[in-house]
């Protein structure tokens, strides 16, 4: 990785990680508007998203919400989590 500092790298992989899950999210729902119903990926995505209904909007706002708070929160755990294996381990593999 570059030598961005953790806060820089913590933005970058929270707006990326947001963006795609709800870009993934509205794909999802706009197949399920025009797929037959044992395509539905709505069964999928309730389970993950507290507050989630099918085809309602608060449902839709909620798992909008949802899929962009589930980017950062992968973000702001997982770039620290890394940094920290690659100073334990990274440091060693080099020799």
């Amino acid at each position: 990785m570059s030598n961005l500092s953790t806060a820089k790298q913590i933005l970058i992989w929270g707006w990326t990680l947001s963006l795609f899950l709800l870009v993934s999210f509205l794909i999802c729902v706009g197949f399920g508007i025009i797929a037959p119903g044992w395509a539905h990926m709505h069964e999928a995505w309730a389970p993950l998203l507290p507050g989630f209904e099918w085809l309602t909007w608060s449902g839709f706002l909620a798992g909008a919400a949802g899929s962009f708070a589930y980017g950062w929160y992968i973000a702001i755990l997982g770039v620290p989590l890394k940094r920290f294996v690659e100073k334990r381990i990274g440091n060693s593999a080099n020799g």
